[in-house]
């Protein structure tokens, strides 16, 4: 090897040991102002409130956890559950939530995160706050509060009730395979049928709250998916008849949030659409049909 070569090498060998120098005393400083473990930390502000008949217990708790690795709200809560205290070091119970699956199947976990109604499990603190901005959770506000980020979501079931969302079948006896249907009318049905009954589409909504009856998006889906059924549609006429009054799709004012905030992306406009059309064409035509 020739002197110059030997040089350029030496200098490149240099240049990259004040790089990593450089490196390692930047990581150093960083863990050095940091808590242990990864040194990001998450910083929660959450509402919270003892009981539905105690309003004056309002009010909002600041908290500040361990970042972890892909963690989600929920995993934040559960840091929370671990060691309850504030961000100024005050001992708390801990807060109160619902929630079931963690994979966004069961919408038991949908909160009010930054504003915007999702379901915690699948909300994603990398997303939220990528520079440790703070992340405000709230409960539901269409439903009657339970306690901190649980609420009582009753209404929809009752909803699901008055619009007949179930396929009746004799349960008695052997009834043999289900009605074969195409893969066109399966790819129909198929989307509509992811509805978790989270409430995400009526939290969102306008026209949806404790003053009226509107049903919301999700069950006039729901009459749409029943109806296309094969054996649900044996009862199409009662779903019809049960949203063509008071607090039915009549009541939908267009506003089409529901379909924006959707989690499982449920085509929610295009079914107050069509049973829209269908209710219409009852309401002209059905007594031909009596």
């Amino acid at each position: 090897m020739t002197d110059a070569s030997e040089a350029s090498g030496e200098r490149a060998a240099k240049r990259g040991a004040g790089r990593k120098g450089r490196a390692g005393a930047a990581s150093a400083s960083e863990h050095a102002d940091a808590p242990q473990g990864s040194g990001r930390v998450v910083h929660l502000r959450i509402r919270r409130q003892d009981a539905p008949d105690r309003p004056e217990t309002g009010r909002w708790e600041e908290f500040k956890v361990a970042y972890l690795p892909r963690m989600n709200v929920i995993s934040a809560l559960q840091q929370i559950q671990k060691d309850p205290r504030t961000a100024d070091g005050q001992e708390v119970a801990p807060v109160v939530w619902e929630a079931v699956c963690l994979e966004e199947v069961c919408g038991a976990c949908t909160m009010v995160v930054n504003g915007r109604v999702r379901q915690a499990c699948s909300t994603l603190v990398d997303a939220l706050a990528p520079k440790g901005e703070v992340i405000t959770i709230e409960p539901m506000s269409k439903f009657p509060l339970v306690r901190d980020l649980i609420v009582d979501r009753g209404r929809m079931f009752e909803d699901m009730k008055r619009v007949h969302a179930w396929i009746d079948i004799d349960g008695t006896h052997e009834i043999g395979p289900g009605p074969r249907e195409s893969p066109e009318a399966q790819q129909e049905r198929y989307p509509l049928s992811r509805c978790m009954t989270c409430g995400c589409c009526v939290e969102a909504c306008p026209q949806y709250g404790p003053s009226n009856d509107f049903v919301g998006a999700f069950a006039i889906s729901l009459v749409r998916l029943y109806n296309l059924h094969p054996t649900g549609k044996l009862q199409k006429t009662a779903r019809l008849e049960s949203v063509m009054g008071e607090g039915g799709v009549t009541d939908c004012g267009k506003s089409q949030n529901c379909v924006e905030v959707c989690p499982k992306e449920i085509p929610l406009v295009d079914s107050i659409a069509s049973v829209s059309r269908d209710a219409t064409k009852h309401l002209l035509f059905g007594w031909l049909l009596k």
